[in-house]
């Protein structure tokens, strides 16, 4: 097998009570941090924090109690200072939820706290009825995707210019001043999202792209389309991390592993993304859409993705149900999968 230096990041439960793991999971928001440590202690290169202000239809007549939702940037700032070489991450951080002008300032306060560690995947939201809770009546004839935009484009130029005026249809700034910057320049953002309107909003805006549930083959022909997409703007799909979102089901045989996986909240949460992130996609081949098998099967699909452009696998979300069974899936990974790359 080939040989290269690959970054791996896991998924920390901040806002994936529910929806990836059963309802209760986590302890407390102290279960994030020691998880966090362990990572750093494992190796993995970054953590991920998830984004959710409201409970989920399904998720409540799956459970008939609200899961533990924790604000993710406050969680991440309470892990740099636990940490020290751990990147801080979001997968994904629900921009049209926030005013562009106080997220760019607590972005970068975040990012002189954590050193420069600080990367943030964004996203506009899988699920539209948490922005219809958040907002009401406000929520009616709102384009969610074209909020995204704004936020990107004048926290970007708050990031890089001194004085900042923007109006847009949804947000609207006058001579806002942002000091201190980010630590990073550029800022490393990563655009959440399988479409082809995602692919769009990389080349415009970030350094890295956060997909999920692609094949390797499908992931090659997104991989070609965005390079031809950077190359048209003048950019190089080197500048790109390419960084694809998995969960991961070891077992020991090949049929253990495919048990765990569709026994497991995760192959739930799959399904429910069908009209959103996963819309038009055949979710009955889901063993090849995610890391499931024996170490030796998961490491060989890693290098298909590999070999297919992928860059790095963060946010991992290890296949569990409770958390001690998500310290052995963490560990297991570590030392039989990730120590090959």
């Amino acid at each position: 097998m080939q040989k290269r230096s690959v970054e791996f990041g896991v998924g920390i439960p901040t806002g994936t009570e529910g929806l990836m793991y059963p309802v209760p999971f986590v302890n407390d928001v102290e279960d994030n941090i020691r998880i966090s440590i362990r990572a750093e202690e494992l190796g993995y290169a970054s953590v991920w924090g998830n984004d959710h202000v409201a409970t989920q239809s399904y998720v409540i007549e799956d459970f008939h109690q609200p899961p533990n939702y924790y604000a993710p940037l406050i969680t991440l700032a309470a892990v740099a200072a636990k940490t020290t070489k751990l990147k801080m991450a979001t997968a994904l951080l629900v921009l049209p939820n926030r005013h562009p002008g106080l997220l760019a300032k607590e972005l970068a306060t975040l990012d002189q706290i954590a050193g420069g560690r600080l990367q943030i995947g964004v996203g506009l939201g899988a699920y539209r009825e948490e922005f219809e809770a958040l907002y009401g009546d406000f929520s009616k004839g709102k384009v969610r995707g074209e909020m995204l935009d704004e936020s990107l484009e004048i926290m970007q130029k708050l990031f890089t210019e001194d004085k900042v005026s923007f109006q847009g249809k949804y947000f609207q700034v006058k001579d806002l001043q942002t000091y201190p910057k980010p630590v990073n320049r550029p800022f490393p953002f990563y655009i959440g999202g399988n479409s082809k309107k995602g692919l769009d909003r990389v080349v415009k805006y970030a350094t890295g792209w956060l997909p999920s549930g692609f094949t390797p083959a499908e992931m090659k022909e997104m991989v070609d389309l965005l390079t031809e997409k950077l190359s048209a703007a003048g950019r190089d799909i080197s500048q790109i991390d390419v960084a694809p979102q998995f969960s991961v089901a070891l077992g020991r045989t090949h049929e253990e592993a495919w048990k765990k996986y569709t026994s497991s909240q995760q192959y739930r949460h799959m399904l429910s993304l069908a009209e959103s992130t996963m819309k038009g996609m055949d979710l009955d081949d889901c063993i090849n859409r995610d890391l499931i098998g024996t170490p030796d099967e998961v490491a060989g699909r890693i290098q298909e993705y590999i070999d297919a452009g992928v860059n790095s696998f963060p946010a991992i979300l290890f296949t569990a149900d409770t958390l001690p069974q998500f310290y052995d899936e963490m560990e297991w990974f570590a030392q039989d999968v990730m120590s090959r790359f």
